[in-house]
């Protein structure tokens, strides 16, 4: 009689900011260690569960940390910031601890998260990085107005806020064709880990309407990363105030870059649904 491999079936969450949705593996207690096959089978929207990015989580390695958040995006690779996902992951860990406080350990920071009194989470995401080789970019530029086009877009503000972004400001974001140009400026020569891409219309001092195309992804509804740097970009363009509304596809975002340089983002997060899945999920060919 034959014996044969014992496959586990993993937990998950799956959940959203403002419709920017991630499926979140426990990785706490049993080793979790994805395959890129796995990954895009489960991000998958027609033959797996869909999401966006997959969040998995660990222990941390920070001792200040009360969780290791892994984020990977639709294709596989792995990034080091995603404000979206850092609220929903804190939203765990206020239920699991019934604190309304946490700290989330990522590869690029360590990120301070609290909820408020009106149930909405903040997160302090750290400060933002204009030095052309920590964004990275390809050589020495303006990062104020980087030499960069495509599809009448053109001279974006670079910044780093955990991930690379590219804000590009424009008078009308909803005549931008995004899926078109999107993928020609994530993979612009400029950029040697790919970019995530930011178009912004000011609408008031204190409001900024958004769109995104997220390197690995493409569209998504939010982009907490990209709201930060939208907001940080539209400051040193003297295009607005340092808090502003940013009011992305799904909802807005309340972003702060506060004096002493620190980038604060509240917005909501939601459970949509919880279930089990298969370990070797997509490493039939039919089903990847």
């Amino acid at each position: 009689m034959g014996t044969e491999k014992r496959v586990r079936a993993l937990p998950f969450y799956k959940m959203h900011g403002l419709g920017n949705d991630f499926v979140v593996f426990d990785g706490r207690q049993e080793e979790l260690a994805p395959s890129e096959m796995f990954l895009r089978a489960v991000a998958n929207r027609k033959r797996g569960i869909g999401c966006d990015q997959v969040i998995v989580l660990r222990r941390p390695e920070n001792a200040e940390a009360d969780v290791h958040m892994a984020i990977y995006n639709m294709d596989g690779t792995q990034v080091g910031a995603c404000g979206n996902a850092t609220r929903c992951v804190a939203m765990i860990l206020f239920q699991e601890t019934k604190r309304d406080t946490c700290t989330i350990e990522t590869i690029a920071n360590l990120l301070k998260v609290w909820k408020q009194e009106d149930g909405l989470i903040a997160v302090d995401f750290g400060e933002p990085t204009f030095d052309w080789e920590a964004i990275p970019l390809a050589r020495e530029v303006d990062t104020l107005h980087a030499p960069v086009a495509s599809g009448g877009l053109f001279a974006p503000c670079c910044v780093n806020v955990g991930n690379p972004h590219a804000v590009f400001f424009v008078p009308d974001v909803d005549a931008v064709a995004l899926a078109e140009v999107g993928p020609h400026l994530e993979t612009d020569p400029m950029f040697p880990e790919r970019c995530n891409i930011e178009i912004a219309q000011i609408l008031a001092p204190d409001r900024i309407r958004m769109r995104v195309w997220e390197r690995g992804t493409g569209i998504t509804e939010a982009c907490g990363s990209g709201a930060c740097a939208t907001l940080v970009a539209a400051v040193r363009r003297e295009l607005s105030a340092r808090r502003a509304t940013i009011v992305l596809d799904g909802g807005a975002l309340v972003i702060e870059w506060r004096e002493d340089n620190r980038i604060i983002m509240v917005g909501p997060a939601a459970l949509s649904f919880t279930g089990a899945i298969a370990e070797d999920f997509g490493h039939d060919e039919k089903q990847a």
